[in-house]
C-alpha cells in the first residue's frame, strides 16, 4: 500500500553489497520492517547471481559491522556480503617471516 508520501507503507528501503575481485554490487530493495539481515540478502537476488557465495556459511555486516543472519535489517541500513579470506593473515605473517630468514 502506498500513503500520501508515495512510499510502501510497512517497507523500508536497504542497500545490499557484495565484491569480487572482478566486480563490486550494491543493490537498493524495499523489504518489509521484519526483515532479517539473511532474508533481505535472498530477496537482494546477489546470491543467484554471484553462486560462488556459500548461503550456509553466509558472513554479513551492516555498514562494517559483523552481524547475525537474524539480525533485523533497519531503514537506510547497507548489508555487505563478506567473502571468505584467501589466505589466514597469521599464516601469511609466518610465511613472509620464514621467507626473510
Amino acid at each position: 500500500m502506498v500513503d500520501g508520501t508515495g512510499k510502501n507503507e510497512g517497507l523500508i528501503e536497504i542497500e545490499v553489497a557484495y565484491a569480487n575481485p572482478d566486480e563490486q554490487v550494491i543493490v537498493t530493495i524495499n523489504v518489509p520492517q521484519d526483515t532479517t539481515a539473511g532474508q533481505a540478502v535472498v530477496l537482494s537476488g546477489l546470491l543467484e547471481r554471484f553462486p560462488e557465495i556459500n548461503a550456509s556459511e553466509l558472513k554479513i555486516g551492516v555498514f562494517g559491522a559483523v552481524c547475525k543472519p537474524e539480525q533485523t535489517v533497519k531503514q537506510d541500513d547497507r548489508l555487505e556480503i563478506y567473502r571468505a579470506l584467501r589466505h589466514d593473515p597469521k599464516d601469511a605473517r609466518r610465511q613472509r617471516a620464514i621467507q626473510k630468514r
